[in-house]
């Protein structure tokens, strides 16, 4: 497809076992559950799991009835394959989140965490997020805070160039963004979310402070300092609780549950281990319980 993005794709990558599992960052993945079990419903029908990786987070979702994981690497939902198992309470999808493959409105809840920050087009996959969506639907999305204190610190030090105050994201490295928090709540605004309530989190991210002090007290410490998050928004980490706004699109209809994300033909039918559009006539292969969307490679 012609209009899709960029993708930063973690195709083979040992990231679950690497940076969360072994890299030291379990005073992150505690401050996270704080901030998802804040935020989220405590029930729903359906939710959609965005950049579900190796499936982190999924079993901090047990109040509803199914989850679809989304990712756009094959390899990263085997591995959330491996760790969830065969259940039919969850579904493993890969797809691009700038073309979903799902029918309008046909989630009650979604979340989004660590994964903006690879979007070069942010704003684009916020309104295809919302399109498969029912109104008032829970919405959390997480984001890398191009304001937060070390960025501001260093750059009145003069040890970093741009400038964390001003609008415009930054890219620190290819397809890692850093968003304004201001500009990213205008951005939900106009992709039809309202903003009800926002965390910061990982206000102790640094290497030194996780060895000195107790992982508790940190993780109790972040709990207390996240509820400063609709005040001012300067740790690395920012959750934001939405909810989707309007009465359109409406709840998806009876049976519908895919869409293809080739020509948006609406609603596809579930026969595997092949889908094939017939409207369009691409065919998206389901294997080991792994439905391929993917309209790249």
């Amino acid at each position: 497809m012609t209009d899709t993005p960029p993708i930063c794709d973690y195709e083979g990558s040992d990231y679950q076992e690497r940076f969360w599992d072994k890299g030291g960052r379990a005073y992150e993945d505690a401050a996270e559950a704080i901030a998802i079990q804040r935020l989220m419903p405590k029930s729903g029908r359906l939710l959609l799991e965005l950049g579900a990786g190796a499936g982190r987070n999924t079993p901090r979702y047990p109040g509803y009835e199914q989850i679809v994981l989304v990712d756009y690497s094959r390899t990263q939902l085997e591995q959330a394959r491996a760790r969830l198992g065969d259940s039919p309470r969850y579904r493993y999808v890969a797809a691009d989140i700038y073309h979903l493959p799902f029918s309008d409105g046909l989630f009650d809840g979604a979340t989004m965490i660590r994964t903006l920050h690879h979007l070069a087009q942010p704003r684009q996959a916020l309104e295809g997020i919302r399109r498969v969506l029912q109104p008032r639907a829970a919405f959390l999305l997480e984001f890398a805070n191009k304001r937060n204190l070390k960025a501001v610190l260093r750059y009145l030090l003069r040890r970093q160039t741009w400038n964390p105050f001003t609008p415009e994201p930054v890219e620190f490295a290819p397809l890692n963004f850093d968003f304004q928090p201001a500009t990213v709540r205008t951005w939900l605004k106009l992709s039809g979310f309202a903003v009800d309530r926002q965390l910061t989190v990982s206000h102790f991210r640094a290497s030194l402070v996780k060895k000195v002090v107790p992982h508790r007290l940190l993780v109790w410490l972040d709990s207390l300092a996240q509820l400063t998050g609709d005040l001012w928004q300067f740790s690395p980490s920012v959750f934001v609780g939405t909810r989707a706004l309007g009465d359109s699109p409406a709840a998806a209809k009876p049976g519908a549950f895919f869409r293809c994300p080739a020509c948006g033909y609406d609603p596809l039918p579930d026969t595997p281990p092949e889908i094939r559009c017939p409207a369009c006539g691409w065919v998206f292969p389901v294997e080991d319980g792994i439905y391929d969307f993917r309209l790249q490679g």
